[in-house]
């Protein structure tokens, strides 16, 4: 089975960088291949990774609906859509991409969330690690699209917003009693030290990050000039990532050399 490792947490705090890092994580050291899913209608984690997206699996679902496709004697709707999802599939070497993309329509999410979990589902066992970066703040959780989680990532940039968007984050975990086995925080994007009244928050909310990742220029200076971050030199950023990745994974991994 796959080890699911997911992204969550307020718009604007860097989700997509994390997910980018630590996919450029895994494969540095070769723990692939690998899946990423981008469960974020404002898709942007194919250009993070450097891939190009050809389709997207709201894209799918809406052709399908406004075409009324022929669908071949003997198989479902569901059968045909699930082999249309090989086409929103972006393959490269050690590393494949998945998008959601946006729907059409009112309760658009719905049923591509459903097809994308069914599909990730299908896809498990051919992937060590998968790695979801999900949409900014909480809908996710309340579709459920987020389930069956070894590792949930919640970040937050430096405010006191984002480390109250992860409180609540966390509480939603608890109310839908999604199967999540760890929860870490991130602060993202923090200059020289955390500030006092971000870390007073933290405090009151009983949040303590398992990881702090410095304001980076390696990471803005490559993000303007449309590089991958899988190409990133290594820098504070990637060395924050790295260290709270080894930290995570290390019984994981000791278990697989045990094998």
């Amino acid at each position: 089975m796959s080890y699911n490792i997911a992204v969550a947490g307020k718009g604007g705090s860097g989700k997509t960088t994390v997910a980018s890092l630590v996919v450029r994580y895994l494969k540095q050291n070769g723990l692939g291949p690998i899946l990423a899913v981008d469960a974020d209608p404002n898709a942007n984690l194919g250009e993070s990774l450097g891939l190009s997206i050809r389709q997207t699996v709201g894209a799918i679902i809406a052709t399908f609906n406004e075409e009324k496709i022929n669908i071949p004697p003997g198989m479902t709707k569901e059968a045909y859509l699930e082999v249309r999802l090989n086409d929103a599939m972006v393959e490269s070497k050690g590393l494949d991409l998945v998008t959601m993309g946006r729907g059409e329509g009112p309760d658009c999410y719905c049923y591509p969330n459903l097809l994308l979990r069914k599909f990730m589902d299908s896809m498990a066992g051919n992937y060590p690690y998968i790695v979801m970066d999900n949409e900014a703040g909480m809908e996710h959780l309340s579709r459920r699209t987020t389930q069956n989680i070894d590792e949930l990532l919640l970040v937050s940039n430096h405010s006191v917003k984002g480390v109250r968007t992860i409180a609540r984050v966390r509480e939603l975990v608890d109310e839908l009693k999604l199967v999540v086995k760890r929860q870490s925080v991130i602060i993202n994007m923090v200059p020289d030290r955390i500030d006092p009244h971000v870390s007073e928050e933290m405090t009151r909310l009983g949040i303590e990050p398992a990881a702090i990742i410095p304001l980076d220029d390696t990471v803005s200076e490559s993000d303007m000039a449309m590089k991958p971050l899988l190409d990133l030199p290594d820098c504070q950023a990637t060395n924050a990532v790295d260290t709270l990745m080894a930290e995570l994974l290390k019984d994981k991994v000791k278990a697989i050399k045990t094998l």
